[in-house]
C-alpha cells in the first residue's frame, strides 16, 4: 500500500496525459496499490463532523497519520486551489463564481449556489463535488484545457479527501511548509539556491533533478568502457562515449565515409566552401597511404585556413542576430557594424580563448581600459548593439527598457543558453531563474548606454574600397542636399517676402520655430504640397547619406558608460561629453515587466541558480555588494562571502559592472558557459547538439542525448585552455564524425533509433543559403576571397532592389549593387544584410531572420527553392559564369562536363553521364541558335510616388542610381554565345542536384 509520506515522496505513478482523467487514476490506484476508499454507500447524508470522523478513522485504519495529510494539504493542496482555484473562488469575495468560496473549509464545505458540499470527508469519488470537477466527471474545473490539472495531481486531491480532508491553519501550514524547505533534497525534488522569489512557494518549489542538469556543476566524468572492445583500439574518447551507448543498445557504428565524401563535409564544416579538385584528389591519394596522417592534415591545414573564421564567424553571428541596420520602423544605418563582424572573424582565426571572447563581447571597452584586453577589444562590443532597437515614437523611459531587456536576452540565449524573457514578468515557470535575477541582470547593464564610439582602425583591419565607398555616398549626398537646399532657399526667400510684407524684421527657420504664429510665416511657406512632401524625402536622405559617410571612419557600433539623459534619439547616438561618475540607476522590479508597476529595487547582479558568485577583485568590493530592502536570498543553503555581501551581486560603480559580469560567465566553474559552447561547435558537426535546443538549457528545452559526454567536453574545453580549435579536433578526429551515411543495418536502426541519437551513422547536410551562393561563385571562379572590410553589395532581384521601402516619414533609398563584379563577389558573410530588405534568393534558402538569435538552421525544403535555384538571376549569371570557366579551360564539350562534375560535384563523371549530357548540350546549342534573349537595362534612375502625411496629397521625386552609370555586369544570356548558353544548361542542372545541395 502507497502511504501518504509516500505520496508526498513522488513515488506515487505518472501516466501520460492523453488518457482520460478518471482511468488514469484509477489505473495508478491499481498500478501503485492503494487501498480502495474508506466509505459505504449509506452515507451520502452524512454530516461534516461524521465523515470527519469517518474519514479519520479510515486514514488510521490504513496506517497514515494526521500529520502526513496535514502535510500534504499544506505542500501540495493548498498551493494548488491557490494557484487553480482562487482566481474564480477566493481572490475576490464580492465575486465569487457560483457563489463557491474555496478559501477555508468551512466555505468548502458549506458549499456555492447549490446549497451542496464542496466536498465530504472521506468521500472522494462519489460524494465530493471537488474531486469530480477536477477529473471532469460532470463538472469541468479548472474549464480550460490548458489549466486542467495532471492525474497526479488529481490523486493528491482524491487522497486528501480520502484521509479526512484535514485544513491546518496558516501558522501551522507555514511549520509545515518549513519543515520540508529545511531538506534541500528528497524523492520529490530538489530545492535550489536562487536570490529568492516573488513568493515562498517559488522560492522553495522542487524540481527534478535530471530537469535542472545544466544548472549542476560540471564534473569531468570517466571515459567509459566500451562491452566487448578494448579500450586500446579507441582512440577517441568521444567513440568511447557514443559506442558505450551504441552497444547498450545492440547497435554498430557504420563504417568510415568515402574519402572524396569526407573531405566535401570537413571543409565545407570548416571553411563554408568547397574543396578543390586538386584537394579532392591530393587527399585520396594520401589517404591511401596513410588515412590518419591524412585526415590530421586535413584538419590542420583547413584551421590554419583565413576562412576557417569566416565559418565560424557565421555560426556566431547567427547567434549574435549580426545585422548592417537597426530595423524595424525606421532601419537606421549602423554604419560600423562590419568592423563587429570582422573583429569575430580574427578571434576565431587567431584562436582567441573562448573566456577572452566572452568578456571581450560584454565587456571589451572596461576591460581595455583597464589594462586586461587590447584596444581590439573595444571592437567587441558591438555584441550588445546587435539587436534591432529603435526610439521613433517611443516614451524616451520605455526605450530605454526596450534596449536593456534585449540585451539581457541576448546575453542570456548566446553565452548561458538560458532565455532571460520568460522572467521578465514573474517568476520562471519553469527554470531556477528568480525575476530578481533578470532585474539584477538589467541593472549590470543599466548604466551602459549606445553610443558610436571612436576607435582607431587597427593594422589588421581590410580597408580596401574606401575612397570607392566614400565617393558613391558623396555623389547620393550631393544630389540630395542639392535638392534640398533648393526647397529650403525657396521657402526662404518667400518668408523674407512675409517678413517684409509685415514690416518685421527677418527671421531663418530656426530662429523663428518657437515665434508665435502670428509673427512668423507659415511653417512651409512658398511651397506646394508636393514640394512640402519632397523636402521632407530630401531632407531625410542628407542624414541618411552623412550617417553612410561613417562607415570609413574609425568609429564602433558601442556602449559607453554613463547617465542616461539626452540618448534617445536612434539616428546619431554619441557619448556624452561629460559623466557623472556617481550616477547609479534605481532599478526595480517591474510587475508584469510595466514601467507603471515598479517594485522592489535590486543591485547589480548574475544569476544565482548556478550557485557561482561572483569573482571577487577585494574584500572592500564584496562589502558594497549588498541589496538595500531585500534579502540576499531566500533559499536554506544560501550562502554569503567573508565581507557579509550578496555573492552573486556585481560592483554599483558606474565602471565596472559589465566587467563583473563578463568574469562570471567566462569563470571556468560556470555550467552554463562550458556546456553552451561545447554543445555549438558538437552541432557544427554532427547537424543537431548533444542538446538539441543550443539557445535553451532550461527544463523546457532539450534533454541532452549524452549528458556524460557533453560534460566530459565541456571539462576538456576548460583544460584546454578554452581553445575552440582543440574542440574542433576532439571532434573532427573521432570516428563517429568520419563515419558513412549509410549504415549496413538501416532497417533495424531506423527501429531502434529513428532520430538517430546513438549517431550510429553519420547525417547528411544541406548547405546554407551563404554556402550555395560561396560554391556557385567559386567554381565559376569569380569568388573574391578577400577577407573583412566594408559590406559587399551582391546583385540582387531588381525588383526587390528598387521596390519602395518604407522608413518613417519617407521612403528608404534603393538598394544599388556594388558596381564591380570583385567588389559584389564577395562571400556572402560580408553581404550588406539590411533588416527591413532580404535577399530574396537568400531568404528562400532559408537565411535566419536577423532580428531573431538563430539557435540552428532551418533546413527545410520548400517549393520556391526550386524556382529560385532553376529560374533566379542569380544562379543563371554563376551558371554562364562557370560555363565560360570550362569554355576557357577545356577544348571539347565532354572534357568540359567532366571539369564540371569535377568542380560542382567533388567527384568524375561517368561515361554514360558525360555522353548523355553531351548529347544534351547539343540539342541545346541548337535550341539557343534560334532564340535571342533580350539583354538586360539598368535605370540610372527612378521615379517615386508617395503621400505628403499631412496633407494627404501624392507627391512625385526623382531618386538617382549612380552605381549603374559606370556599372560592369556579370555575363548575361544575351551577351554569350548559343554554346555557352547550352553549356550554362548543364551546369544549371548540376547546381541544382542533391549531391550539390547536399553533404554526405
Amino acid at each position: 500500500m502507497v502511504t501518504l509520506r509516500g505520496l508526498l515522496s513522488g513515488r506515487t505513478w505518472r501516466s501520460p496525459r492523453a488518457l482520460g482523467a478518471v482511468v488514469v487514476i484509477a489505473w495508478a490506484v491499481l498500478s501503485v496499490g492503494f487501498a480502495p476508499s474508506a466509505r459505504g454507500d449509506e452515507a451520502t447524508d452524512a454530516t461534516p463532523e461524521a465523515t470527519t470522523a469517518t474519514a479519520a478513522s479510515a486514514a488510521a485504519t490504513a496506517g497514515e497519520s494526521s500529520v502526513d495529510a496535514e502535510r500534504l494539504f499544506a505542500l501540495k493542496i493548498y498551493p494548488l486551489l491557490q494557484s487553480k482555484c482562487f482566481g474564480c473562488h477566493g481572490d475576490d469575495a464580492a465575486d465569487l463564481k457560483g457563489d463557491l468560496d474555496l478559501r477555508t473549509l468551512e466555505a468548502t464545505l458549506a458549499g456555492g449556489e447549490s446549497e451542496e458540499p464542496a466536498m465530504v470527508p472521506g468521500h472522494a469519488a462519489d460524494q465530493s463535488i471537488l474531486y469530480q470537477a477536477v477529473i471532469w466527471d460532470g463538472y469541468e474545473m479548472p474549464p480550460k484545457e490548458n489549466d486542467r490539472l495532471t492525474p497526479e495531481q488529481c490523486e493528491w486531491v482524491r487522497v486528501w479527501i480520502e484521509a479526512g480532508a484535514p485544513w491546518p491553519e496558516a501558522d501551522r501550514r507555514s511549520e509545515l511548509r518549513r519543515e520540508d524547505w529545511s531538506r534541500l533534497e528528497t524523492e520529490d525534488g530538489r530545492i535550489i539556491t536562487t536570490s529568492g522569489g516573488q513568493s515562498e512557494e517559488w522560492t522553495y518549489r522542487r524540481y527534478d533533478p535530471q530537469s535542472v542538469w545544466a544548472f549542476q556543476r560540471v564534473s569531468k566524468p570517466d571515459v567509459p568502457a566500451v562491452a566487448g572492445v578494448e579500450a586500446a583500439t579507441i582512440a577517441n574518447p568521444v567513440d568511447a562515449f557514443l559506442q558505450a551507448r551504441q552497444a547498450a543498445a545492440g547497435v554498430q557504428p557504420a563504417p568510415p565515409a568515402e574519402p572524396r565524401d569526407l573531405i566535401r563535409r570537413v571543409t565545407y564544416d570548416l571553411t563554408g566552401l568547397p574543396p578543390t579538385p586538386q584537394e579532392v584528389a591530393d587527399f585520396e591519394a594520401a589517404n591511401a597511404i596513410d588515412a590518419e596522417r591524412a585526415w590530421a592534415d586535413l584538419v590542420e591545414r583547413l584551421l590554419a585556413s583565413p576562412h576557417y573564421g569566416e565559418r565560424m564567424a557565421q555560426h556566431w553571428l547567427d547567434v549574435a542576430r549580426y545585422a548592417d541596420t537597426g530595423g524595424l520602423s525606421n532601419d537606421y544605418e549602423r554604419s560600423n557594424a562590419w568592423r563587429y563582424r570582422d573583429w569575430v572573424v580574427r578571434a576565431f582565426n587567431a584562436d582567441l580563448p573562448y573566456d577572452a571572447f566572452i568578456r571581450s563581447q560584454i565587456a571589451g571597452d572596461e576591460l581595455a581600459e583597464a589594462g586586461q584586453l587590447p584596444e581590439a577589444a573595444r571592437v567587441a562590443t558591438g555584441f550588445l548593439r546587435m539587436g534591432p532597437w529603435d526610439t521613433a515614437m517611443i516614451p524616451a523611459e520605455e526605450a530605454r527598457q526596450l534596449f536593456l531587456d534585449d540585451v539581457v536576452h541576448s546575453v542570456g540565449q548566446a553565452f548561458l543558453s538560458m532565455p532571460m524573457r520568460c522572467c521578465k514578468c514573474h517568476d520562471h515557470k519553469f527554470d531556477p531563474v528568480p525575476t530578481r535575477d533578470y532585474y539584477r541582470l538589467y541593472a549590470a547593464f543599466a548604466t551602459s548606454q549606445p553610443a558610436e564610439m571612436t576607435a582607431d582602425f587597427l593594422p589588421e583591419e581590410n580597408r580596401q574600397g574606401f575612397e570607392t565607398e566614400r565617393a558613391f555616398v558623396q555623389t547620393m549626398l550631393d544630389f540630395a542636399d542639392g535638392e534640398a537646399k533648393r526647397l529650403q532657399q525657396k521657402r526662404e526667400d518667400a518668408a523674407a517676402a512675409w517678413y517684409a510684407e509685415h514690416g518685421l524684421p527677418y527671421k531663418n527657420w530656426n530662429d523663428r520655430k518657437d515665434d508665435p504664429d502670428d509673427e512668423k510665416p507659415a511653417r512651409h511657406v512658398g511651397l506646394s504640397e508636393a514640394e512640402q512632401g519632397v523636402l521632407k524625402v530630401r531632407e531625410q536622405d542628407v542624414w541618411i547619406w552623412t550617417r553612410r559617410l561613417e562607415r570609413v571612419e574609425p568609429m564602433i557600433q558601442s556602449v559607453v558608460n554613463a547617465q542616461t539623459s539626452k540618448w534617445t534619439n536612434a539616428r546619431k547616438l554619441r557619448a556624452p561629453k561629460s559623466v557623472d561618475e556617481a550616477f547609479d540607476p534605481m532599478v526595480q522590479i517591474l510587475a508584469g515587466g510595466s514601467l507603471a508597476a515598479a517594485g522592489e529595487t535590486v543591485r547589480p547582479g548574475v544569476l544565482s541558480g548556478p550557485g557561482l558568485p561572483v569573482p571577487r577583485a577585494n574584500a572592500a568590493e564584496a562589502a558594497n555588494r549588498t541589496e538595500a530592502g531585500s534579502q540576499t536570498s531566500k533559499s536554506p543553503e544560501a550562502k554569503v562571502d567573508d565581507a557579509g555581501a550578496d555573492p552573486f551581486l556585481t560592483t554599483t560603480a558606474l565602471s565596472g559592472r559589465r566587467t563583473d559580469v563578463a568574469n562570471w560567465i567566462a569563470h571556468p566553474d560556470n555550467p552554463l558557459t562550458t556546456r553552451t559552447m561545447a554543445n555549438r561547435i558538437w552541432q557544427m558537426h554532427f547537424g543537431r547538439g548533444l542538446v538539441g535546443t543550443p539557445n535553451n538549457f532550461g527544463v523546457k528545452g532539450d534533454q541532452p542525448t549524452h549528458p556524460q559526454l557533453l560534460d566530459w567536453l565541456a571539462a576538456t574545453f576548460v583544460e584546454d585552455g578554452w581553445s575552440v580549435k582543440q574542440l574542433h579536433r576532439r571532434l573532427l578526429t573521432s570516428r563517429a564524425y568520419r563515419q558513412s551515411t549509410q549504415h549496413p543495418d538501416a532497417e533495424r536502426l531506423a527501429e531502434i533509433d529513428p532520430a538517430n541519437t546513438l549517431l550510429a551513422r553519420a547525417l547528411p547536410r544541406r548547405l546554407t543559403a551563404e554556402e550555395v551562393r560561396d560554391s556557385m561563385l567559386a567554381v565559376s571562379g569569380e569568388l573574391n576571397r578577400q577577407v573583412g572590410g566594408l559590406p559587399a553589395r551582391p546583385e540582387i532581384n531588381m525588383e526587390v532592389a528598387l521596390q519602395p521601402r518604407m522608413i518613417q516619414f519617407s521612403l528608404a533609398p534603393a538598394y544599388q549593387p556594388s558596381a564591380t563584379p570583385p567588389e559584389r563577389n564577395r562571400r556572402s558573410l560580408y553581404a550588406y544584410r539590411v533588416r527591413g530588405q532580404a535577399d530574396p534568393m537568400m531568404e528562400v534558402l532559408n537565411l535566419p531572420n536577423p532580428n531573431d538569435s538563430c539557435e540552428r538552421r532551418n533546413s527545410a525544403a520548400v517549393t520556391p527553392q526550386a524556382f529560385t535555384l532553376f529560374n533566379s538571376t542569380a544562379t543563371t549569371d554563376r551558371a554562364i559564369a562557370l560555363a565560360q570557366r570550362l569554355q576557357q579551360e577545356h577544348s571539347t564539350p565532354e572534357q568540359q562536363i567532366a571539369a564540371a562534375f569535377s568542380l560542382v560535384l567533388g567527384r568524375p563523371a561517368s561515361d554514360e553521364e558525360v555522353h548523355q549530357l553531351a548529347s544534351y548540350t547539343s540539342e541545346m546549342v541548337q535550341h539557343h541558335a534560334a532564340v535571342q534573349p533580350l539583354p538586360v537595362h539598368y535605370p540610372q534612375e527612378i521615379t517615386r510616388s508617395l503621400v505628403e502625411e499631412l496633407s494627404g496629397q501624392p507627391f512625385e521625386y526623382t531618386e538617382i542610381l549612380p552605381v549603374f552609370g559606370t556599372y560592369q555586369p556579370d555575363a548575361k544570356p544575351a551577351d554569350v554565345s548559343p554554346a555557352t548558353r547550352a553549356l550554362a544548361d548543364v551546369c544549371l542542372v548540376l547546381f541544382n542536384t542533391n549531391e550539390f545541395m547536399y553533404l554526405y
